[in-house]
This record gives C-alpha cells, sequence and structure tokens, in this order.
C-alpha cells in the first residue's frame, strides 16, 4: 500500500484541507468538519488488488457527509465494504445507523447519501468492490447497507481478519492469486451478510431476503456442475421452485436466467485472465457448465457483444 498522504509535515491550519482533498479523491465525494482543525491528523495509503481499489486512512475526530449532489457523481460500479480497524465510527444510511466497533464490518452504497462520525484515533479500512458481482451473491445492495457485521460472530470475525490481511499483500501476488484472494473476500462477505441478517427480527421482507441470498449461494456453489437445474438449487436452498423464483423475480431475474448470467460472467472473468491465456474458450466454457459451444457463444454475444475468442483478443490488445 501506498502512502498518499499524512499531516505529519503539513502546517496545522491547513492540514484538514489537505486531508479533505485527499479523501475525496480517494474514497467518495463528501463534506467533512474536524472536532479540532489545528489539532487534526491523518494519514491514508491506497492500492489495488485484482478490480478492488483498498483504502486505509487513520484520523482524528471528525463527521462526514456524503450529500444526494456527492451520491448522484459517485461511481455507479463501485460498493465501499467498510472494516473498523480502531476507534469507532457511526454511520447512518437509508434510514439505519450502524456502531462500528474494532473488527466490525459495514456495507455502504456511495449512490445514496450517508453521514458519519469518526471517533479520535480511527482506522478503516475501505475495499471498493464491483457493484455486480458482490450483487451477484447477495441480491440488492439497498437492503443490506449499514448493518452491522459484528466481529464477534466466527464468521464475520474470520471475514474481517482476511480483509485486513488483504493490504500486506497488495503488488506481491501473481494476476491468478489476486482474482482467487477477490474472490474469496467477495464470498466471505456474502457469507456474514448471509449469517448477519439470520439474527434479524424476522419480517416478511428479511424472509424473502434471506431465501433470495441462499437460492443465490446454491447457484454460485453449482455453475461448475452442467446438470444444475431449478430443482436443485432450491433443494439446496431448502425452498420450492415456486417461491426461489417469486423471491428472485424481486430483482427481474429468475433461476434459469441467473444461472445464465453468473456463468457467463465467470467466463468472462476468465477470458480477461492473462493467467489462463493458456485455457481455450471451450475449455472455459465446459468449465463452468456451459455444455454446447454454439450455445455458448451466442449467448455471450448477447450479453457482451463480440464472441468469447473476439472478445478475449480485444481484451489482450489492450494489455500493456
Amino acid at each position: 500500500m501506498k502512502l498518499v498522504f499524512s499531516t505529519t509535515d503539513v502546517p496545522g491550519r491547513d492540514r484538514f484541507d489537505y486531508w479533505h482533498s485527499v479523501a475525496c479523491q480517494n474514497v467518495t465525494n463528501h463534506d467533512s468538519s474536524p472536532s479540532c482543525r489545528p489539532r487534526f491528523h491523518a494519514e491514508l495509503r491506497a492500492g489495488e488488488l485484482a478490480d478492488f481499489k483498498l483504502v486505509e486512512f487513520s484520523n482524528a475526530a471528525m463527521t462526514v457527509a456524503h450529500n444526494a449532489g456527492h451520491a448522484a457523481q459517485a461511481d455507479p460500479e463501485e460498493v465501499l465494504i467498510c472494516r473498523q480497524g480502531a476507534g469507532r465510527l457511526i454511520v447512518e444510511q437509508e434510514g439505519r445507523q450502524v456502531l462500528l466497533e474494532p473488527g466490525d464490518i459495514t456495507l455502504l452504497d456511495p449512490r445514496s447519501p450517508y453521514v458519519a462520525e469518526f471517533s479520535p484515533n480511527s482506522h478503516l479500512l475501505v475495499v471498493k468492490a464491483p457493484r455486480r458481482e458482490l450483487e451477484g451473491r447477495i441480491g440488492s445492495m439497498r437492503s443490506i447497507v449499514a448493518y452491522n457485521l459484528r466481529s464477534t460472530e466466527p464468521t464475520v470475525g474470520l471475514t474481517g481478519e482476511f480483509l485486513a490481511a488483504v493490504p500486506n499483500y497488495v503488488g506481491r501476488l501473481d494476476s491468478l492469486a489476486e482474482g482467487l484472494v477477490r474472490n474469496q473476500a467477495l464470498d466471505l462477505v456474502a457469507l456474514s451478510i448471509g449469517t448477519a441478517m439470520g439474527d434479524l427480527p424476522p419480517n416478511a421482507s428479511t424472509a424473502r431476503l434471506l431465501a433470495r441470498m441462499r437460492v443465490r449461494a446454491a447457484i454460485e456453489a453449482g455453475l461448475q456442475n452442467p446438470r444444475l437445474n431449478a430443482s436443485a438449487i432450491a433443494s439446496t436452498a431448502g425452498v420450492s421452485v415456486r417461491y426461489a423464483n417469486s423471491v428472485l423475480a424481486d430483482e427481474h431475474t429468475s433461476i434459469s436466467r441467473l444461472i445464465q448470467e453468473r456463468r457467463l460472467e465467470r467466463c468472462r472473468k476468465a477470458l480477461e485472465d492473462p493467467a489462463q491465456a493458456h485455457r481455450s474458450v471451450s475449455e472455459i466454457a465446459y468449465a463452468w457448465g456451459f455444455s454446447d459451444m454454439t450455445h455458448f457463444g451466442r449467448k455471450f454475444r448477447h450479453a457482451f457483444g463480440p464472441l468469447p475468442s473476439e472478445y478475449r483478443r480485444a481484451r489482450a490488445a489492450r494489455t500493456p
């Protein structure tokens, strides 16, 4: 992780303004106010792993407001996975308020306003993750932002420790290893969310959300099986096929459509990966559950534009 900014060598009167500019560039646009401007101190480090953008920062007490104007300018392809390392952080988004203690995790949607209050000597890791990949595992972001994933729950504790270790390996792994770490991180976050949502007071919307997450998890786990079907997915998720399709319809999809979308996305990622350049297109397609190459090529072209082989050549040509 590269040190991007530190207030150590900045005059006291200028520290916060410099900090605010750097934080807006590296995290997301916002307004903020320090508890004590002359004594404000902060440090920010940043790096990338696969398509994760990692930002770690420590700071003195301050408040942050990400308003509707900021949200409108946010990258629509990103979500923020936040893991508190030290101090406390209070965040409010979508009508929910969460208090993060060291080790706790929450998700924020930069396309929606939020406010935050940082305690003195706060330390936070922000993982800017691809929205499509995370929502492919857990469903719509809106229903799960600003929930406290507490580190006292073993699954969340494991996830937090895994995320905290990732910055130590920025720039040290090959592309294949980075991809594996990235996928494992997303899977652990999704698992932690499912575990935490199970502890919420039961209601109709929560029950449907949990069922949808189980269905999505069952699909994700079975993508490599060419015989995967709606009955097997529903059975694994513990619901009927009709109910599984009903909860997925809340997000305008179905079991068969989601299986196809997730398989195509996995194939697309494999075709982009230089570490998998030795694998043929057919090998990749078969590995992710496709059994008919003509069908695969037609569906891939419909989803992404070019044929799989054309897509791979175009991506390789753009790689330095």
